[in-house]
C-alpha cells in the first residue's frame, strides 16, 4: 500500500519486504543528508541513461541508510553536498561499482573516490568469478531472489512507474546485508585488506585517463607502421575532443575499429572514405575533409610513435614453468583464485617491464600492493634470468 505524505512530490512505500521513500523535493533531501551523518556506511547503486551521450544522465540514486532506503531524484535535486559526503564517510558499498564510480566523477566534478568497497570484486576472491551479477550475489550468499526486469527502463521519465521504484529500491535494499556477510568470509580468509586494496586501485583506474600522446595505445598494435599509429593518434585525439566539445559518445563519429581500418585503406577521397567500416553518412558529411586532412598532413617522421611491441606468449619453457609454480604457490597460500591473483595484462606489464628496464613505477598499482612481496618481486627475479629469451620475441621494428 502506498501513504501519500503532506509533500505530494514524497511517497513512502511500503510492502512486505521493504520500505523506500522518493526524495523529489530540496528540503527532504535535507533530511537524508542529516542521516547520513548519523551513518558510517552507506549502501549504493544508480539509475541512468547513456544512450546518446558521452556522459551519463542520472534518473535515480539509491542509497541504503541503516536499512531504510532513499530514492534521489537526479533529475529535480542539487546534490552537491550529497556528493561531498559520499568522499567524507567510512565506506561506500556497491556491487559492480564502475559504472556508478564513473557517474560520480562526472557530477562530483572529484576524483578519486576510495573509500569503496565492492561486493562483486569479495566474491571474485571467495571463488566465485569475476563477474557475480547482483541478483546471482543475493541468491548465492543470502537466497534471496529479485526481478530483473526494468534494467531497460527510461529512468529520466516522470513519473517513474511503481515497478521502477520497486525495483531500484531492491538494487540496495539487501546491499548492506549482503557486503556483511561477504566481509566476514573475507576476514575468516584474512583477505579483506586484500579486497578493499584492490577496489582503491579499482576506483583510482576508473577515473584515470589514458594521456593524449599515447590514445594511440588504445587501437593500434604491433602490425602497424609508425605512419599508421601516427594517423591513428591524430584521429583519437581529434575525436576526443569532439566529443567532450558535442556530449556524444565515441561510436557515434569513429568506432575504434572504424580508425584501425581509416588507416589501413588510406582513403584519399570523400568516396573513398565512404567505402571505410561503419562509418556513418552524417560523418561523412560534417567531418570527412578533416579526417582525410588528419590521415594526409603528418608531423615529421621523427615525431611520429615507435612500434608497439607484439604480444607476449609465453617465455622459455624452463621459466614458465618457474613462473606457473611460484603463481600456483601463492594462489595455495593465500586460497585467492589465480584469475584474481594476476592477469594477462599485468603479466604483459611485467613482461615490458623486464625487456625494456622500465621503472616499476610504470607497472599497474596492483602489481605494487599486497602482490608485490609475495608475486610480482619474485617474478621479476624469475623474468630477469630470461631476458635475452624475451628480448628476442619482443624484437620489434623501430
Amino acid at each position: 500500500m502506498v501513504y501519500i505524505c503532506q509533500n505530494l512530490y514524497c511517497s513512502l512505500w511500503l510492502n512486505q519486504e521493504n520500505m523506500f521513500q522518493f526524495i523529489q523535493q530540496q528540503d527532504q533531501l535535507a533530511d537524508v543528508l542529516s542521516l547520513m551523518d548519523q551513518c558510517s556506511i552507506y549502501g549504493l547503486d544508480t539509475e541512468f541513461i547513456k544512450v546518446d551521450t558521452l556522459w551519463p544522465k542520472l534518473g535515480v540514486f539509491q542509497i541504503n541508510l541503516n536499512g531504510q532506503v532513499y530514492l534521489l531524484d537526479g533529475t529535480a535535486l542539487d546534490l552537491s553536498i550529497f556528493w561531498q559526503k559520499l568522499y567524507a564517510s567510512k565506506q561506500n558499498v556497491f556491487h559492480a561499482c564502475g559504472e556508478d564510480i564513473d557517474l560520480i566523477y562526472h557530477y562530483a566534478q572529484q576524483k578519486f573516490l576510495e573509500n569503496v568497497f565492492d561486493t562483486q570484486v569479495g566474491l571474485s576472491f571467495l571463488g566465485h568469478g569475476l563477474q557475480v551479477s547482483y541478483q546471482a550475489a543475493l541468491k548465492l550468499v543470502l537466497d534471496i531472489e529479485i526481478e530483473k526486469d526494468q534494467t531497460r527502463s527510461d529512468w529520466l521519465a516522470r513519473p517513474l512507474s511503481d515497478e521502477q521504484l520497486k525495483y531500484a529500491a531492491n538494487d540496495v535494499l539487501y546491499l548492506l546485508k549482503l557486503s556483511d556477510q561477504i566481509k566476514h568470509q573475507l576476514q575468516e580468509k584474512q583477505l579483506y585488506d586484500y579486497v578493499l586494496e584492490d577496489c582503491r586501485h579499482l576506483t583510482q583506474e576508473i577515473g584515470t585517463d589514458t594521456p593524449q600522446h599515447l590514445l594511440y595505445t588504445d587501437v593500434g598494435n604491433y602490425r602497424h607502421s609508425r605512419r599508421q599509429l601516427m594517423q591513428l593518434q591524430q584521429l583519437m585525439v581529434w575525436r576526443e575532443q569532439l566529443i567532450k566539445a558535442i556530449n556524444q559518445p565515441r561510436s557515434f563519429i569513429l568506432r575504434n575499429s572504424t580508425m584501425i581500418d581509416l588507416v589501413e585503406k588510406n582513403p584519399r577521397n570523400t568516396f573513398q572514405l565512404s567505402q571505410v567500416k561503419e562509418i556513418r553518412p552524417n560523418v561523412i558529411r560534417e567531418h570527412g575533409k578533416t579526417i582525410l586532412d588528419l590521415l594526409k598532413f603528418l608531423p615529421e617522421e621523427h615525431e611520429w610513435p615507435l612500434r608497439m611491441a607484439k604480444p607476449i606468449r609465453h617465455s622459455s619453457q624452463d621459466v614458465t614453468d618457474q613462473m606457473t609454480q611460484l603463481i600456483e604457490q601463492v594462489v595455495e597460500q593465500t586460497q585467492i583464485p589465480k584469475e584474481v591473483l594476476i592477469r594477462k595484462k599485468w603479466l604483459n606489464a611485467l613482461y615490458q617491464h623486464v625487456v625494456f628496464h622500465r621503472s616499476e613505477d610504470e607497472l599497474p598499482e596492483y602489481l605494487l600492493g599486497w602482490r608485490y612481496e609475495m608475486l610480482t618481486r619474485p617474478l621479476i627475479q624469475i623474468l630477469k634470468q630470461d631476458v635475452k629469451y624475451l628480448s628476442t620475441q619482443m624484437k620489434i621494428d623501430r
